[in-house]
């Protein structure tokens, strides 16, 4: 059985399992140490499934943080037709990649 979790991070939904790999808005931990993350709204174990309302209490996730990073540039054009505005503006998220090590449910 594929043992799975649903957790909520920076306001979105990650489906995460051991050893994947799920990339979040920055979580201000340093490269290489644990985080633990309780907002877990999901569970799917070989004990059955478990729904929160909203989250799963007791359970959490643990997570090793592997990188601190920067996404992909996003570009923010603005144009007033007729008018000679142009406005051209680039943003990149601050992301850190997170390695899930376990599911407590």
């Amino acid at each position: 059985m594929d043992n799975y979790a649903i957790i909520k991070s920076g306001g979105k939904q990650f489906r995460v399992a051991p050893g994947s790999r799920v990339i979040v808005d920055k979580i201000e931990v340093p490269v290489g140490q644990t985080v633990e993350i309780a907002d877990v709204l999901f569970v799917r174990s070989d004990k059955g499934l478990q729904v929160g309302r909203p989250t799963v209490s007791g359970a959490s996730v643990t997570a090793e943080v592997v990188a601190q990073d920067r996404g992909k540039k996003v570009l923010v054009f603005k144009k007033r037709s007729k008018k000679g505005y142009k406005k051209m503006q680039g943003h990149r998220q601050y992301e850190t990649e997170l390695l899930i090590k376990e599911i407590k449910a």
